[in-house]
């Protein structure tokens, strides 16, 4: 059974195909490269799917109380409404029509890739395609994963904790080029992550709630 993990970099994505413990790091150049894996049965993905009309996501504040002190890697999701926006200061106006509070930088920068993918999942959605974060998938994999992923400490907890499943090193020693070391690991987690859903044995925060397209509002692990 081969699975997927998928993290976004630089308008790009990159990949972690999963079987057993064999994985090999991939640069895909859209969502629909990252569609077109072949034989894959789960794709997570490290971006939001399902889009609240008019408020906060319940399965971002469960996510960012799970994760305490790393809470603020959960950013708050863009509302549906703003997929249409033509410029930051829209965006703004129209998060503030839907919910009174204005979209964050961070939210804005990563609007292009949200909509790419909310474009590809297609009417119903794929349903092999489902959101997970990979500090949720790091905390269960190792719990002594804390800190940030950025520095070398953090960096090498979160590779101590893949090597217990899957054969990351030889991974990442064959990575393509210019591919950066912690969306590597954070590709590696979602595709641990696929593998737990595939499995049936994976956690979830949100609800049972869908949006106004069908996606689910919910973050697995």
């Amino acid at each position: 059974m081969a699975v997927l993990g998928v993290d976004g970099w630089r308008g790009r994505w990159v990949g972690a195909l999963l079987e057993g413990r064999s994985v090999t790091l991939l640069a895909l150049d859209d969502v629909d490269a990252v569609l077109a894996v072949p034989d894959v049965d789960v794709v997570a993905v490290d971006m939001p799917i399902g889009l609240s009309d008019d408020g906060v996501r319940a399965c971002d504040v469960q996510a960012r109380g799970r994760l305490r002190r790393a809470g603020s890697s959960v950013f708050p999701a863009p509302l549906r409404p703003v997929l249409g926006a033509v410029d930051y200061p829209d965006a703004c106006r129209i998060s503030i029509a839907a919910s009174g509070k204005a979209l964050s930088k961070q939210a804005w920068n990563l609007l292009p890739s949200i909509r790419q993918l909310d474009d590809a999942l297609g009417e119903p959605p794929d349903a092999r395609v489902v959101e997970v974060h990979p500090e949720l998938s790091f905390r269960r994999l190792d719990l002594r994963v804390a800190d940030p992923k950025i520095t070398a400490r953090g960096t090498m907890q979160r590779l101590e904790a893949l090597c217990g499943v899957m054969d990351v090193e030889r991974a990442l020693l064959d990575a393509p080029a210019r591919v950066p070391m912690v969306d590597a690991l954070d590709a590696c987690a979602a595709a641990w992550s696929a593998q737990r859903l595939a499995a049936g044995t994976a956690s979830s925060v949100g609800d049972d709630r869908r949006d106004a397209r069908g996606r689910p509002m919910r973050i697995s692990w």
